[in-house]
Formats: structure tokens, C-alpha cells, sequence
């Protein structure tokens, strides 16, 4: 027979498996008659201090796990009946307490939002967030935390705070939809992700993925005090934003408050500088990529002003170092600061401010919607620069935009073997884009700077100066030369012609008949200088002064150069000195039985001392006077015609001395 002990244990499981059996029955009672009818909608209502609704009958779940499942859920503001939902949900499912439930109470250890819409509006600092509740539980426990941080803003002492257990917090599939003055729109797609927060005084996190303007991004958040950080104390957080245009990540501390603060380091990164700020809609046109850019950098600052101390910055591929200032309390963002590279491209920077071609072979049309966005100071330099095929060093350059006009300047750098200064400027007009464009290069290698300027033409190869000012309006470059006014000027010294063979060139003028310039072009002219002086009228420049001298030899041009049409309207010569008179050949004596000059004599008739006539002796040869071309010289002059890449020649005449 079992004894004492034994029945007490088999009554003991018998009375567990009989409660087991009560519970598991009575569960789905409570839960059905009390729970989700008169509990569930007011806890969340507790919880987030708006107004609940639910509509259909909850379904409840008792294995694997204790959940309800709620369909149509509402949360509105209190205080307007008429305003559309804050936060509206297909279905929510809630993971309850079992035991909580039989004693009536409701616990949620987890709640999933799915297809959720959650609406956000504008707030005073012009930020989208979702509307403010009237209560709460977390609205009081923020209340509450506020105080304990006004007691010491320092150091708050955490002891003190809120010790509510919160859960988590996932949703599926989600939209956020911003309604802005009645007419709503998406901002964010395909919403994913999690609130995970134990208790309100404990470390919390959020994590959330979807698309936004167009890109699929990820957002990653954490602090150990996120009740601190919502009630306007310092707290150390991490955030991070990933997506194919940018990357970005911030580690350190600050506060969400009023006055707000944030020091720490932060992160930034993106495979192209142009995509990203057309994506953070920072007012770039979308266009051409640029390279990549990455910037790490000690970031302390609040709402109205950010600095970046010892940042580390790679632009398309080349490091530098500098310090940035971001202010935000005029009407536009003002961005000034200085950066220093050992390599830059220069090109890459200002590309960021063009468009596309509109056509193969156009250039790129200007965009200077930026201009409205923000202001801009900065100051660079580089001990070697790209621009193009051009190749700088020593580079000191600046780039200003502000209200109505925008300058990039290159004040000073070393190229060519010699030093540049270059600029383009746009006023920003009611009536149109005013674009100036200045270039002065000084003691440059003549030869180094035509390759250049992809100029290889009849260009002089000595050491020179070169001027260009260029003026006009319009919304591409293209347009701007068609329509520039301005004026060009060059003198370079001794050194050699390119592309030119001088005697192929008069033989084919002698011959007659137009001929292609290419036909002459193997060989070079040593030249003693060169000289060019042109002024430039709604995109045509007229030549005054083209001259280059070798020698006694000159070679002029003028007339006029078009921009459109790249055509060739030119008059030309090339003049010569006569050739020197040759002496006359001295009359040999008739006789051999002469007497000799030197014994019989000379008189001063040129009569000989017998009375006999001599040949005189000519005088000793002199070179000749130089002689003035066009005067006393042959000019063959000729019409040059085609285009800028096929010119062509035609003889007109060759005049001699005296013509």
C-alpha cells in the first residue's frame, strides 16, 4: 500500500494538471469576454496616450504563445475627431501574460504592427514628426524624466527614472505618409523593422528599412539612456544611415532637447558626391556622376550650428584634410570652412554644377538652382590639381555662392612652366544668367599650353602671356560663347611656328588654286615673336593683330573667327624682303701688253699717265638695307576659309616690291 507521502504527491500533480486543465479553458474565456473587449484598446490607449479603436473580433491564440489578434486599429489624437488617424494598422498582433490575463490585467510583452500607416506633419523647427499625444504613460514618464534632468542637468541621476517595463515594438510592411497643408504623400515605403526596449530606464534600440526617395535604406539607433535623450539630457547614442547614394554614422553624445547639442564622431561616405546631393536634395540638378566621396571628421555642434574639426576627406579618389563650418541660423544654410589636398580634380568639383549634354557634342548646360539652396565660403588648395588635361600645383582657389551670384576662382597656381589665374562668376539675374569667364596665364611654355587647349595649329612654342575675357548670357556654355563679348590677347617669344612648311606653302600660293592647310602642315618656322589681338562680339571674334615674325619674314591674319558653326572667315600674307642686288661683274683688260696699273699710275680722271683709259675698280660689296615689309619686300597674301579642324587656303596674289 502507497504510503502517506506518496498520496500527497499524486494529490499534489493531480490538483497542478486539474488547475493546468481550468486555465487553459479559462483563458480564452477571459481573454475573449474581458480582455480584448474591455481591456486591450484602453491599455494601448494608456500606453501611447491617443485614442484606440478596433474594429472586428479579435481572434485569440493559446499555444505556442499567448497573442491577440486585432484587425483595424486606430490611433487618433483626443482632441480632433475630425483628423485622420496618427497611426492606423490591417492587423495587430499583441503577445499577452497568461497570468496577468486571469487575473484580469492586461501585460504586453510584444505587440506587431502589420501594413501599418503611420502620418507625420510638419513641427516648428520645420522637421516632418508625427503629432505630439495629450498623455500617456510615456508621455508622463517623459514628464517625469524632464524634472530629474532639470534637477541636474549635468548629471541626471538615472536612479530616478521611470522603471516601466515597455517590450517591443515590430512592424511589417509599413508606409509613412506626410500631410502637409490636407494633401498627403508617401515619404516612406515598405516600412520594416523593430522598437526593442525592455523597461523605460533600461538601454533601447530601433532598426528600421524601407525605401525612401526612390532608394532602399536602412536606419540603425541605440542608446543606454533613450529616456534621457527624450527628456532633453545628455546621453551617449550611435545612428546610422545606410543607402546606395550615401552612408552615413555618428557615435558620441548629446541631447534632444531645445537646446540640443551633439559632439562625437560621425562618418559620411558616398560613390558620388553630385547623386548624393541630388538624392539629400540639397538643389543639384541630376547629371554625370562624379567620383567617390568620404569624410571622417569630429563633429560637435546643435540645431543652429555644426562644425567639423580634423576632418579627414577623400574626393574622387584623392585625400585631404581641413576643418568645416555649417550654419543654419540665416535664411540659408552657410557653409564655409578650409581644405587642403595634396591631389584634386578640380573638374569633379565643378561638374557637381552642371548637367548632362543635350546633345552629342554639346557642352554641358549650367545649373545654378544651388544657388537658392545655400551659401557657400570656401577656400582650397592643393599642391598638385587636375582641371581637365591641364595639370596645376601650388593651387589656391576659392568658391563663393551666395544670393544671386556664384565665383569660382583660381587666384593663383603654377602650369605651363609659368603661373595662371582663372575665374568664372555668375550673376544671377531676374532677367537671365550672367556668366563671366577671366583667364591670365603668365610666362607659359607656348607649346605645353596650345596641347592644352587641344589647339595644335599654327601655334607659337616660346615663352608668352595669354589673356581671355569672356562675358555673356545664358543657361549652358554653349550658349554663353555663341552670345560672349570680350576680348583675347597673346604674345609669346622666340620660338618656332607649329604646323607650318613655309616653302610648300609659297609654291602652292605660286601654283594657284585653294589647297588644304594639312597639305603644308609638315614642318615648323623658327619664329622671332608672335603677337595676337582680338576682340570677341556676340560670340565672333574679329581678328585685329595676328602677326609672327622670323627674320625679315613676316606672317599676318585677320578677319573674323565664329564660334557657331566653328567656320573660318580669315585674310592673310606672308611678306618677304626683295632679293639683295648682286654686284656687276668687273670688265676684264682687253690686252695682256697694258702697262701695269701700279707702275704707269692712275690719274684721278681714271686716266692713265700714257693717256690710256682703265676699268675702274668697283667699290667693296655692303649688305643691304633692311627692308620694310610690304614696301620694299614681295607679299603673298591668300583667304583662309573652312572650319576650325579642315581650313582651307586660296591664293589671292603675290605682289613684288614696287607693285
Amino acid at each position: 500500500m502507497p504510503s502517506p507521502l506518496i498520496w500527497r504527491a499524486i494529490w499534489a500533480v493531480s490538483i497542478a494538471v486539474i488547475v493546468a486543465v481550468v486555465a487553459f479553458v479559462a483563458v480564452p474565456y477571459f481573454a475573449s469576454n474581458r480582455i480584448v473587449r474591455d481591456r486591450i484598446a484602453w491599455e494601448m490607449s494608456a500606453w501611447s496616450g491617443f485614442r484606440v479603436t478596433i474594429e472586428g473580433t479579435p481572434e485569440i491564440a493559446i499555444w505556442p504563445q499567448f497573442r491577440a489578434t486585432l484587425s483595424g486599429v486606430t490611433l487618433s489624437k483626443w482632441s480632433d475627431d475630425k483628423a485622420p488617424p496618427v497611426m492606423q494598422a490591417e492587423r495587430v498582433d499583441i503577445d499577452l501574460s497568461a497570468m496577468a490575463a486571469l487575473r484580469g490585467d492586461v501585460v504586453f510583452s510584444g505587440v506587431q504592427l502589420i501594413k501599418p500607416i503611420f502620418r507625420i506633419q510638419p513641427a516648428e523647427h520645420g522637421l516632418l514628426l508625427p503629432p505630439a499625444p495629450s498623455g500617456g504613460r510615456v508621455a508622463r514618464a517623459i514628464d517625469a524624466a524632464r524634472e530629474t534632468v532639470k534637477a541636474n542637468p549635468d548629471k541626471p541621476n538615472a536612479v530616478r527614472l521611470p522603471t516601466e517595463g515597455f517590450g517591443s515594438i515590430e512592424f511589417r510592411d509599413g508606409r509613412v505618409i506626410a500631410s502637409i497643408d490636407g494633401a498627403e504623400e508617401d515619404v516612406v515605403t515598405g516600412l520594416s523593422g523593430m522598437v526593442d526596449w525592455e523597461a523605460l530606464n533600461t538601454s533601447g534600440s530601433v532598426s528600421a528599412s524601407g525605401t525612401w526617395r526612390g532608394e532602399n535604406v536602412s536606419v540603425e539607433a541605440n542608446s543606454p539612456q533613450p529616456m534621457l535623450l527624450l527628456a532633453g539630457g545628455a546621453a551617449p547614442f550611435t545612428v546610422s544611415l545606410k543607402a546606395p547614394p550615401a552612408n552615413f554614422s555618428f557615435e558620441g553624445n548629446g541631447n534632444f532637447s531645445a537646446k540640443s547639442f551633439f559632439d562625437g564622431q560621425a562618418k559620411f561616405s558616398a560613390p558620388s558626391l553630385r547623386r548624393a546631393l541630388w538624392w539629400l536634395r540639397a538643389g543639384i540638378a541630376p547629371g554625370a556622376t562624379t567620383g567617390p566621396v568620404s569624410v571622417t571628421s569630429k563633429v560637435t555642434g546643435n540645431t543652429d550650428r555644426v562644425k567639423f574639426d580634423n576632418a579627414e576627406i577623400n574626393l574622387d579618389k584623392n585625400p585631404g584634410t581641413g576643418a568645416l563650418d555649417l550654419s543654419f541660423s540665416e535664411g540659408l544654410p552657410v557653409i564655409s570652412g578650409t581644405l587642403a589636398f595634396d591631389t584634386v580634380n578640380l573638374a569633379a568639383f565643378l561638374a557637381a554644377f552642371t548637367t548632362n549634354a543635350a546633345t552629342p557634342g554639346d557642352l554641358d548646360a549650367i545649373d545654378t538652382s544651388f544657388a537658392d539652396r545655400f551659401n557657400l565660403d570656401l577656400r582650397l588648395s592643393a599642391a598638385h590639381a587636375t582641371a581637365g588635361p591641364i595639370q596645376l600645383a601650388d593651387v589656391a582657389a576659392t568658391a563663393q555662392v551666395k544670393t544671386g551670384l556664384a565665383v569660382f576662382d583660381i587666384s593663383d597656381a603654377a602650369a605651363f612652366g609659368g603661373n595662371i589665374q582663372a575665374g568664372v562668376r555668375f550673376d544671377l539675374r531676374p532677367e537671365g544668367t550672367q556668366v563671366e569667364m577671366k583667364l591670365l596665364a603668365s610666362d607659359v611654355n607656348g607649346a605645353e599650353f596650345a596641347s592644352a587647349a587641344g589647339m595644335t595649329r599654327l601655334m607659337p612654342t616660346g615663352t608668352g602671356t595669354v589673356s581671355l575675357i569672356l562675358k555673356g548670357p545664358g543657361k549652358s556654355w554653349n550658349s554663353i560663347l555663341q552670345n560672349a563679348d570680350g576680348s583675347a590677347s597673346a604674345t609669346f617669344g622666340p620660338g618656332n611656328l607649329t604646323s607650318l612648311n613655309l616653302p610648300a606653302f609659297l609654291k602652292r600660293t605660286d601654283e594657284g588654286g585653294f589647297f588644304a592647310l594639312d597639305e603644308v602642315s609638315d614642318g615648323t618656322l623658327p619664329i622671332d615673336g608672335a603677337e595676337l589681338k582680338a576682340n570677341i562680339a556676340k560670340g565672333v571674334a574679329r581678328i585685329d593683330r595676328a602677326e609672327a615674325k622670323s627674320g625679315q619674314t613676316k606672317i599676318w591674319l585677320s578677319g573674323i573667327v565664329p564660334y557657331a558653326g566653328r567656320g573660318l572667315a580669315l585674310s592673310g600674307g606672308i611678306v618677304q624682303p626683295k632679293p639683295a642686288a648682286q654686284p656687276a661683274p668687273a670688265p676684264q683688260p682687253t690686252s695682256t701688253d697694258q702697262p701695269d696699273q701700279a707702275q704707269s699710275g692712275t690719274a684721278p680722271d681714271g686716266q692713265t699717265e700714257t693717256g690710256q683709259t682703265t676699268a675702274a675698280t668697283p667699290p667693296p660689296a655692303t649688305p643691304p638695307a633692311p627692308t620694310t615689309p610690304g614696301k620694299d619686300g614681295n607679299e603673298a597674301t591668300f583667304f583662309v576659309g573652312g572650319t576650325w579642324t579642315t581650313p582651307f587656303v586660296s591664293p589671292i596674289a603675290r605682289r613684288k616690291a614696287g607693285e
